[in-house]
């Protein structure tokens, strides 16, 4: 028989960490309930976070995590998935096509599938895996230069030619202009999914994310309201 990895253990900051994801799951579910959804997958945005951060919210029974970068990803994530081997990894940054190899390897799904250069990254690496994590296709719907994403008009050729390489795509992920009313774009990305059948929807900060669940949002993407501010927000972050 196996032998058990042990645990670490439960850090003070247990507590704090499980009063915390208790109000966001609260907010969540009455937000999603008011939409008539139910409440979406909550996204734990680890980027910048040390190891001695993220083992609160794990002690505190959540498994969701995301990441923005591959490399930052591969130097914490394998020691704390020894312990916490059931974590669900998600990369919420984006990708570049040199690293889809590495990225398949580690996580569980990626939200950021944008162009037809990392569609065919992706199914190079796929079948050399035998892995094949969930995408959610990243839609830049306010037009930002800064950030990546398709273009509305580009989704479907976007999404015949991932359909065709094999790729598992199951959803659409946004980040909207930073202070404008988010609800719009979450409503466009709601009819985008269902016009080309996805049932995903990657969308929802920790400053719009009731507004999402309301809206339908099937994944949120929170940093700061499970970990406290960090000194590198930015409109393109994809989790805040």
């Amino acid at each position: 028989m196996k032998k058990a990895t042990a645990r670490p253990a439960p850090a003070p900051e247990g507590a704090a960490a499980a009063e915390r994801l208790a109000a966001v799951r609260a907010t969540l579910e009455a937000a999603a309930r008011s939409g008539g959804h139910p409440p979406p997958a909550l996204i734990a945005v680890s980027k910048t976070q040390p190891p001695e951060a993220i083992r609160p919210l794990l002690e505190s029974g959540h498994r969701l995590f995301g990441e923005n970068r591959v490399q930052e990803a591969q130097a914490k994530w394998p020691a704390l998935k020894a312990a916490w081997p059931d974590v669900e990894l998600h990369l919420v940054g984006r990708l570049q096509s040199n690293k889809a190899a590495d990225a398949v390897a580690l996580f569980d799904a990626i939200h950021s599938l944008d162009r037809p250069s990392l569609v065919a990254a992706l199914a190079k690496a796929v079948p050399a895996s035998g892995r094949n994590p969930r995408l959610f296709v990243q839609l830049n719907l306010g037009a930002e230069p800064q950030k990546g994403g398709v273009a509305p008009e580009g989704l479907p050729a976007l999404l015949a030619e991932a359909r065709a390489a094999g790729l598992q795509v199951t959803g659409l992920m946004t980040v909207p202009p930073a202070d404008v009313d988010p609800a719009p774009y979450f409503a466009l990305l709601a009819k985008l999914a269902r016009r080309h059948a996805l049932p995903g929807l990657s969308m929802g900060m920790s400053g719009d994310y009731d507004i999402a669940a309301a809206l339908g949002a099937t994944h949120v993407r929170l940093g700061t309201a499970l970990f406290g501010p960090r000194g590198d927000q930015g409109n393109a972050d994809q989790g805040r």
